[in-house]
């Protein structure tokens, strides 16, 4: 059964029948078509015959006059008789009057009613023939006068077509056969690329991803599969490197708070302290609590996509939210003695998620003003077509040209920047709030110089 579910086993099975199914049709219609055209011949050199007797009869005075006696090599009749026709004459009271053949002594039965020639079947007691029979009315003067009747056994037919039906059932039968045969080598010869790809795929594991195929690429469909296939394993590999480097880099920014906390607590427990140091430690365990809280917050919030889902979109007036966004951080950007400029819109309608948005551009706007000694950032927006491109600008530090491909990966974070305390979360945080709103950032940057990053989102 297990073979059986096999596809090359299957497509020689569906093989099989196709052909079986077409050679079954089209031995039908030869078998009919033969048939048809065989017993047609019969029929037209039954009336024939029957027409030519019926030419050469004596007719006078309302009836057929008997035959006078002929030589044998002068008798018509034995020539229709050769070639295996009986020939009878009957006069208006069925009487033979002459007859050659086989079946010369069993004359059809007669239908008087019956003006033009007529074909009926006839079968003798004791003999399994079917004989066809053609009766011809004679008349004289549109009077009935008499019949001619031919006759023919149709068992030579009949042998002509067993003979075809055991020659289409044998040729049929075989040629299915070998067309199954067939249809399994050629199907495990085009599928054995899937028996490399089932092998391949059960040695893969998490642990080792590096194993690819190694079919050649002829442009056909396995060969489409298989590079599809290897595709799949490469961005499988990449996923589960960065996979593997997010928990060693969460597992790292986890454990640097915890240390902290716990250094902490151990010098305090060593003995007694002013409180003045018990203020500080407990300060200092405070803001190492909020930092593993929000970096808690943010791995899970990585981990469950809720950067990437639009969780409860609704109309909003973009400028007003970035306006808002700019005043609530105004205070930071003062006091840097930065200037925080807004080069908006009026209005700037939109349809998204309003806290995943502030999210968005509250990062964007603190860590303009993070890395900008001196200078301003500029915040500013416009439409183009379904479009917007919200830019939020700085004079800062810039990023070196050799990070900006990585500065949206989960944990990156610039040599320059280590200082600042940031886990290496919010800008992939941002970039998956973007892509949910069909949208995207981009970021240019000159280092020592400015920073631009260009939000996109769609309609």
């Amino acid at each position: 059964m297990m073979r059986i579910k096999t596809l090359r086993t299957r497509f020689a099975l569906w093989t099989t029948a196709l052909l079986l199914g077409i050679l079954s049709v089209f031995g039908r219609f030869v078998y009919v078509n033969l048939s048809l055209n065989l017993h047609t011949s019969i029929d037209d050199s039954l009336s024939l015959s029957a027409v030519q007797t019926s030419a050469n009869l004596n007719v006078e005075n309302g009836r057929i006059l008997p035959p006078e006696p002929i030589t044998p090599e002068e008798n018509g009749f034995q020539a229709f008789s050769e070639r295996g026709l009986t020939l009878i004459v009957l006069d208006q009271n069925g009487n033979i009057l002459q007859a050659a053949g086989h079946y010369q002594s069993a004359p059809a039965p007669i239908d008087r009613t019956q003006t033009d020639g007529s074909f009926t079947a006839l079968h003798i007691a004791g003999d399994d023939d079917s004989i066809r029979v053609y009766s011809l009315p004679v008349l004289d003067n549109e009077q009935l006068v008499g019949w001619v009747q031919a006759m023919q056994s149709l068992s030579g037919v009949q042998d002509t077509l067993d003979h075809l039906l055991l020659a289409l059932l044998l040729g049929g039968g075989t040629l299915s056969i070998l067309a199954g045969f067939g249809g399994y080598f050629l199907a495990a010869r085009a599928l054995a690329p899937m028996d490399d790809i089932t092998r391949t795929a059960a040695h893969i594991s998490c642990v080792d991803l590096s194993a690819r195929l190694d079919i050649p690429d002829t442009g056909d469909e396995v060969s489409r599969l298989a590079g599809t296939f290897n595709d799949m394993l490469t961005r499988l590999e990449n996923g589960f490197k960065r996979e593997r480097q997010f928990t060693a880099d969460a597992s790292h920014e986890l454990r640097t708070p915890l240390a902290a906390m716990q250094t902490i607590l151990s010098v305090m427990r060593e003995g007694e302290r002013p409180i003045i140091e018990y203020r500080a430690a407990l300060d200092d365990l405070a803001e190492e609590t909020d930092r593993l809280r929000g970096l808690v917050e943010d791995l899970l919030r990585l981990a469950r996509g809720e950067g990437g889902q639009v969780h409860h979109p609704e109309p909003l007036d973009l400028s007003t939210l970035l306006i808002d966004i700019a005043d609530s951080l105004r205070p930071l950007a003062d006091s840097k003695g930065l200037v925080l400029t807004c080069d908006l819109p009026p209005t700037l309608p939109f349809s998204g998620d309003i806290d995943s948005l502030i999210r968005l551009f509250v990062n964007l706007l603190d860590n303009a003003i993070k890395y900008t000694e001196r200078g301003g950032v500029t915040l500013s927006a416009r439409r183009e077509g379904k479009t917007l491109r919200i830019e939020v600008a700085d004079t800062g530090i810039g990023i070196p040209p050799d990070h900006l491909p990585h500065i949206f990966e989960r944990f990156y974070r610039v040599e320059s920047a280590r200082s600042s305390g940031g886990a290496g979360l919010g800008l992939a945080i941002a970039r998956q709030i973007a892509q949910a709103h069909s949208g995207d950032i981009e970021v240019r940057s000159t280092c020592g110089a400015e920073t631009t990053f260009t939000v996109i989102l769609s309609e």
